[in-house]
């Protein structure tokens, strides 16, 4: 059994799950790569649940108990590391000493490595495929959320989409949705702590049938259970945020990707700013 098939399972039987192996669930999706090396005493303390109900949880993904999911899951690791050598490496430090900006910038290649690793590849293609044939696409996000939403939105538009962020300012984000055309698609970037008001517009676009698109920090977020697809990004930090250099990552995949879907479009675009900047140098 792969990863893509143990992270499926979990996030199809997750709604079916009584609260306390939703928290089991969330565990084990965040920290996968990590579940090998804890025992399920640990795992219990970490969740506060109860080790029969770790127990119980890994019966009802189709395990005899922990450790069955466990020994599965330490083999998919090493055949994915083993399959992985282009990675990025971490940053050795000089003697052992510890500094600020190398601690940082291991946490950020760990968020990229993890974000490649988890990322559901066909996901990827099928999100960006929603967006080079979007009538136009809508990004919105809440405090840092709100920047990132900014610059994907930025991006696209580059790349010949036609593309604008939600402001939320002089009106809400349900106000601003009622413009969205049947054939737009919307994106939403939502980390914790999670905006009430990023979730609603998801819910209630997704609700008149508009495509939804999630970048988020995992697949069993509030906003990707209002998505039509959730592109799950490691955001881990140092400080209490999320450190956006995985979605930086992601967010320059996907507008080279939707670039190379729709050249003639990306081409076009590009020619017209550039016919911009020579009116500009010729005044």
């Amino acid at each position: 059994m792969r990863y893509r098939e143990v992270k499926e399972r979990i996030e199809e039987k997750f709604k079916d799950l009584p609260k306390n192996q939703q928290k089991i669930a969330d565990f084990f999706l965040v920290n996968f790569d990590r579940i090998p090396f804890l025992s399920v005493q640990e795992i219990s303390e970490s969740t506060h649940v109860s080790v029969a109900s770790i127990v119980r949880f890994a019966q009802n993904l189709g395990f005899s108990g922990f450790s069955e999911i466990r020994d599965e899951i330490s083999v998919i690791l090493q055949s994915e590391i083993n399959s992985n050598k282009d990675l990025f490496p971490l940053i050795e430090m000089e003697d052992g000493n510890k500094n600020t900006l190398t601690e940082v910038a291991n946490l950020d290649i760990q968020n990229i490595n993890e974000t490649l690793f988890m990322i559901d590849r066909e996901k990827f293609s099928s999100a960006v495929g929603m967006l080079a044939s979007a009538e136009e696409v809508y990004t919105a996000g809440m405090g840092i959320s709100y920047l990132l939403a900014e610059v994907l939105s930025y991006q696209l538009t580059q790349v010949g989409i036609k593309a604008k962020n939600f402001r939320n300012s002089w009106a809400s984000f349900l106000e601003e949705s009622l413009f969205i055309p049947d054939k737009g698609v919307l994106i939403v970037f939502s980390f914790p702590p999670y905006s009430p008001e990023t979730i609603d517009l998801a819910r209630s676009v997704k609700k008149r049938g508009i495509k939804v698109i999630s970048i988020t920090n995992k697949s069993t977020s509030p906003a990707a259970g209002n998505s039509d697809i959730a592109l799950t990004v490691k955001s881990e930090n140092m400080l209490y945020t999320n450190s956006f250099a995985a979605i930086s990552v992601l967010i320059n995949a996907i507008a080279t990707e939707a670039a190379r879907l729709n050249k003639k479009k990306a081409k076009e675009w590009l020619h017209k700013l550039n016919e911009i900047e020579q009116g500009r140098l010729i005044k």
